[in-house]
């Protein structure tokens, strides 16, 4: 009987924190639930951009090899306005300015990897992009622009490149020693076993015993 008593007491306390606990209870688990069901949604979601992101580039690299930028060009423009979260806008819009650089249309290439730059979320695809763009400034004679754009620390893969983009803008602009600089310290970056190694070497060669 004492027994009983004391099961039906434990009843009725829980019973009592039931009454007062229990909402909260169903709300924290309601919580939950939605919390895992938006969360596998929004991974279904990313498979989702993720596959059609995929199909979108295939058809982009057909139409890269056969040098149609015209469609090229189209193509990124899908997977950039469409799945700019996925690493596949990045390459998209590296390759469309590659096309239109091809094509000689110098504003679209410029525009796509200023894109990459502002947008990307791989640091070494940015800096592909910077390198690309301050060689077409370059060539416009550009020189303050594209000095400009290497004014940032690279990923470490990059710092001969950047250095010996450096020196070319720098040459470019008349300004021997510094670009001697430039070359040097791109030569210091980079593998002597390599063969642009060599090609910076000659560049260095080329601008005599500057002082």
């Amino acid at each position: 009987m004492a027994y009983d008593l004391e099961e039906q007491e434990q009843i009725e306390e829980i019973k009592d924190w039931w009454r007062q606990y229990g909402k909260l209870v169903l709300l924290a688990v309601v919580s939950v639930l939605l919390t895992i069901t938006a969360f596998q949604g929004w991974r279904y979601y990313r498979h989702q951009q993720a596959v059609a992101a995929v199909t979108l580039y295939s058809q982009l690299q057909e139409a890269d090899q056969a040098k149609d930028a015209k469609k090229v060009n189209a193509i990124a423009e899908q997977i950039i306005d469409k799945y700019a979260s996925t690493p596949y806008a990045g390459i998209a819009a590296l390759t469309a300015a590659r096309a239109s650089f091809n094509t000689g249309e110098l504003a679209a290439a410029k525009t796509r990897l200023q894109w990459v730059i502002d947008n990307a979320k791989d640091e070494e695809m940015r800096d592909i992009a910077r390198l690309r763009l301050a060689g077409v400034l370059l060539d416009e004679k550009k020189y303050p622009e594209a000095l400009k754009l290497l004014d940032v620390k690279p990923v470490d893969a990059y710092n001969g490149l950047f250095a010996d983009m450096r020196g070319d803008i720098l040459a470019g602009q008349g300004k021997a020693a510094e670009a001697r600089i430039a070359y040097q310290q791109a030569l210091d970056k980079s593998d002597p076993k390599s063969p642009y190694y060599h090609v910076v070497q000659l560049k260095l060669d080329a601008l005599g015993g500057v002082k």
